[in-house]
């Protein structure tokens, strides 16, 4: 059973910066997509981020030129680089792992932007 322990959420106002981090615990990262995923009260669950274990790298629209995502296999951990945040980046922010059948979630981690 593979773990997912995201990090890094807070308060945070606009335009300022956050990193959040995610911990696998399990022996297929190098070869999973790894994904950030949000969501914000009333809406539904939506992707962030996703990085491929081809190299390849997906954003949302929303958060193109703002945010950047990274991965470091031999710590198993991806990241999420938060930069000149808007108070509708406010939600709580998921990582996900997925290969074949395989799809894990983390808890979420909470990131609120506000003045």
């Amino acid at each position: 059973q593979v773990q997912l322990v995201e990090s890094g959420g807070g308060l945070v106002q606009p335009g300022g910066s956050l990193r959040l981090s995610c911990a696998a615990s399990g022996n297929i990262f190098a070869i999973s997509t790894m994904g950030w995923y949000r969501q914000a009260p009333g809406k539904e669950r939506e992707l962030v981020a996703a990085s491929f274990s081809s190299g390849g790298i997906n954003y949302a629209d929303s958060v193109k030129g703002r945010f950047a995502i990274s991965r470091d296999n031999a710590k198993k951990t991806v990241y999420l680089q938060m930069n000149s945040l808007k108070p509708e980046d406010t939600a709580v922010y998921y990582c996900n792992e997925r290969s074949g059948y395989f799809d894990y979630w983390g808890q979420g981690t909470q990131v609120t932007v506000s003045s």
